[in-house]
């Protein structure tokens, strides 16, 4: 057999919690294939890799029983582990990769994904003979990824980075040092995005929405950077990962993956109705995860953040089995930076109109989503009364710009009476 009629392959082994899930085969023409172990696949007790796989979720057995294959990209559930925009650009550009060549970039971020998974380069020796003969012509080679240097600069919107936290500051994490807080530079687009976010997180937890330890950092302390392209403003915004906990992995997912979606889908292929079935449904305590949902929907909705699309909800096995719903993030005053912006990302009791919205179409969301509205009211109820009480004058001593604080309680003012927020 000559080296023409041979397909190469490079083999990743898949692991979740020190446990093997299965191997990732990257074919040179493009195509990749997720083979789950038998030893995964028969363990009643196995760690949930995703929602869809959990012995409790249907046709968990059937999907799991043929191989997931695909071309270029990898299975969504793999996909949505990988960063988007600038920040994928940065790492293609250093690898020397297409953009959308997912198997090498995934193999680089193996070591240090969101989750619990792991994911490692093996050898040909190494590869058990069976699974290399279920790929027909195929020869395993071994693998040849680079080290990216930090040699290239890119204009990024916003770029984001796993980094280390010691000493006050912030590293860049390398090799099997896991970060534990997500970093996120200035815009070189938007002004003032991270006194915006810290702003509109600070505000959330105000009203009873669960967020993670969040700061302001000087870039001054953001160490190794990449020569990437800042404006002139001096503050980062830092949130403490909740997938990891002194140098232990916490696996999470987010909706994207448990809808079997892709990050480009991520605004028309679901809706608010969707994510509180499954919560209500699926969750180790479906109604108080379905009732903090609830809380978020509003608050979103109070903050004019029209950006919490289904990547920006996920799901935390914080026991290695049962999911549950993840402390919110990514929560931005959007309407600040898109002119005219009057929608929320995903439909809502039939609508996605900030200036429209009521306890009517709340009350819709809930009944469509098989949860007792009873239980959700007076959560809604708190919120309101919170941020009535505490926002107009909270507000004045955060950071967010007074350009954009005047534009929020513009937004408040506009909202349908059940939600609008006098100043």
């Amino acid at each position: 057999m000559s080296d023409h009629d041979t397909d190469k392959v490079n083999v990743l082994k898949l692991t979740l919690h020190g446990r093997l899930v299965g191997y990732l085969a990257g074919f040179q023409d493009g195509r990749n294939i997720l083979t789950f172990a038998e030893e995964f696949k028969s363990d009643a007790d196995r760690p949930t890799f995703s929602l869809i796989t959990h012995p409790g979720f249907p046709r968990a057995e059937k999907l799991m029983a043929e191989p997931w294959s695909r071309s270029q990209k990898l299975h969504p559930t793999l996909s949505n582990l990988l960063p988007e925009g600038s920040l994928r650009e940065l790492i293609a550009q250093g690898l020397k990769v297409h953009v959308d060549s997912e198997f090498q970039i995934f193999s680089y971020l193996g070591r240090d994904l969101p989750g619990a998974l792991v994911a490692e380069p093996m050898d040909p020796e190494e590869i058990p003979a069976k699974l290399l003969s279920a790929y027909g012509k195929a020869k395993a080679v071994k693998f040849e990824m680079g080290t990216p240097e930090n040699k290239f600069s890119l204009a990024g919107i916003q770029m984001k980075f796993s980094m280390k936290k010691q000493d006050g500051r912030y590293n860049l994490s390398k090799g099997d040092a896991l970060g534990d807080w997500i970093v996120k530079t200035p815009s070189t687009k938007h002004k003032d995005v991270p006194v915006n976010e810290f702003s509109a997180m600070s505000l959330a937890a105000m009203v009873g929405v669960v967020v993670p330890e969040i700061k302001l950092v000087d870039i001054d302390k953001l160490d190794n950077l990449p020569p990437i392209n800042l404006p002139n403003e001096k503050l980062a915004f830092a949130i403490k990962r909740f997938d990891r906990h002194n140098d232990r992995r916490i696996h999470m997912e987010d909706f994207a993956q448990v809808l079997v979606k892709y990050p480009h889908e991520k605004y028309k292929s679901a809706s608010y109705e969707q994510i509180a079935y499954i919560l209500y449904n699926y969750s180790g305590d479906g109604l108080a995860d379905t009732q903090q949902l609830a809380r978020r929907l509003l608050v979103n909705i109070l903050l004019a953040n029209g950006d919490a699309h289904i990547k920006n909800w996920s799901l935390l096995y914080s026991d290695q089995v049962t999911p549950r719903l993840s402390p919110a993030y990514d929560i931005v005053t959007t309407s600040v930076y898109i002119e005219n912006e009057r929608q929320y990302a995903l439909n809502l009791g039939k609508t996605k109109e900030w200036y429209a919205v009521t306890y009517e179409n709340f009350e819709a969301w809930a009944k469509r989503a098989g949860v007792p509205w009873r239980a959700i009211k007076p959560h809604l109820d708190d919120v309101m009364e919170k941020a009535r009480s505490l926002w107009p004058g909270e507000i004045r001593d955060l950071p967010m710009n007074d350009g954009h604080k005047m534009k929020l309680q513009t937004h408040w003012a506009s909202l349908q009476k059940d939600f609008r927020i006098h100043v």
